[in-house]
């Protein structure tokens, strides 16, 4: 009799650790998929600075700094490694403020606020960003049920066996860094 008591909750150990270790592999998984969707919206925006700061070069050429400031951010940003969470959302909160920037700046020409192309480019860096934002989200809440898992007792026990860690949060050291610039694109009056 106690032969077959121990073999149960020997049975039973194994088959709470199959669980657990699935689990861990589950959330591992989800937030990878919602890092992807991070670096996904990111190398969107990436791809969008370049119009934009074309768009501004025509009026505002002389603002030669501002322009190269937005794109020495964005070159460092892209060059980041996929993995570094902490690296790459303090260089996307620099590039945010400085496409804050060049968007104030864009406020001094009344042209560049009416020009077609520099609206829609900004429409599109506006959609953007809240597809961003979402995805931010989305990934934080995947990282915390992660590490929900990894941290509690007893999936921490597994965690540790196979090696499965807590990750970084998705955070920008500023919180005005994520915000959307809003420029007033209505006709100055004359």
């Amino acid at each position: 009799m106690l032969l077959w008591t121990f073999l149960a909750v020997a049975a039973a150990t194994v088959v709470y650790a199959i669980v657990v270790y699935n689990g861990l592999v589950h959330m591992r998984q989800m937030a990878n998929e919602a890092w992807s969707g991070i670096d996904v919206q990111l190398k969107r925006r990436s791809d969008l600075v370049p119009n934009l700061v074309d768009s501004v070069k025509g009026y505002a050429a002389h603002e030669r700094s501002v322009l190269e400031d937005v794109t020495q951010k964005r070159g460092a940003a892209s060059a980041l490694p996929q993995g570094e969470v902490a690296a790459r959302a303090q260089a996307e909160g620099a590039l945010s403020t400085a496409l804050g920037r060049l968007f104030a700046l864009a406020e001094n020409y009344p042209d560049l606020k009416a020009s077609a192309n520099f609206l829609a480019l900004q429409q599109q860096l506006s959609a953007l960003e809240d597809e961003l934002q979402m995805a931010r989200r989305y990934y934080n809440g995947a990282v915390r049920n992660l590490n929900v898992l990894v941290q509690s007792f007893p999936s921490n026990l597994i965690a540790g066996l196979f090696d499965f860690g807590p990750r970084e949060y998705f955070e920008l050291s500023d919180a005005g860094e994520g915000a959307v610039p809003r420029v007033d694109l209505a006709p100055a009056p004359r």
